[in-house]
């Protein structure tokens, strides 16, 4: 199955990796050179020069069924998901800056469970409202569990295979969007210090996942 960006042109999966930088503060570009998916690397990058290592699943695919909630017990998510579509930039939308706001799914990534990765992002913080709901996502470990619900009533359980904290000028946009041939979940929010004003957050991070198992 070919991964959402595999299906664009490189000008036009720019600008829709772009909205991926959206924290809080004002969206800034999250383009730029990407590792390879494939290649070997630490678990743990703080630069972007380490890529992601493959976990191996456990459990078959599931069928279509876009994801209405999200638990990640081990830094106490517990959140509704909202669907994200595209912005009129291109960009990808991302969730209201409000109390209590929800992660938001990528509508033009796999639901959660079907092969290929998955997008899932959320806000670390929301403005004047204080802490995001992945304001501790940096904190996850290989091994980690990650529970999608589905609106047909299945769960999609997920083990944390890394976690990687890069700066938005070098967006890993290969090994987000890349093709995988097995079903994959990346969440995706902002990292490293806070800026002043609008300045936003330097860095991304991005939590890349695979499914050990599912109840139907």
């Amino acid at each position: 199955m070919r991964s959402a960006t595999a299906l664009l042109t490189p000008l036009v999966a720019a600008a829709l990796l772009s909205g991926l930088a959206g924290c809080g503060t004002g969206a800034a570009s999250a383009g730029g050179a990407a590792p390879s998916a494939g290649s070997s690397g630490s678990s743990n990058s703080t630069d972007g020069s380490s890529p992601v290592a493959a976990g191996t699943p456990s459990a078959g695919p599931l069928a279509r069924s876009v994801p209405v909630r999200l638990e990640i017990p081990s830094i106490g998510v517990d959140t509704p998901v909202i669907p994200l579509a595209l912005a009129s930039d291109g960009s990808v939308d991302v969730p209201p800056i409000e109390a209590h706001s929800p992660a938001g799914w990528y509508q033009g990534s796999p639901t959660p469970g079907q092969v290929g990765p998955s997008v899932i992002l959320a806000h670390v913080t929301v403005g004047q409202y204080g802490d995001g709901v992945f304001l501790h996502l940096a904190r996850l470990k290989p091994g980690d569990r990650v529970v999608a619900m589905l609106q047909n009533g299945a769960s999609a359980v997920f083990t944390v295979d890394s976690v990687q904290t890069v700066a938005k000028s070098r967006f890993p946009t290969s090994a987000v969007y890349g093709n995988v041939n097995h079903p994959a979940l990346r969440l995706i929010t902002c990292g490293g210090p806070r800026g002043s004003g609008r300045s936003g957050y330097p860095d991304n991070v991005v939590v890349y996942a695979s499914l050990a198992s599912a109840s139907r």
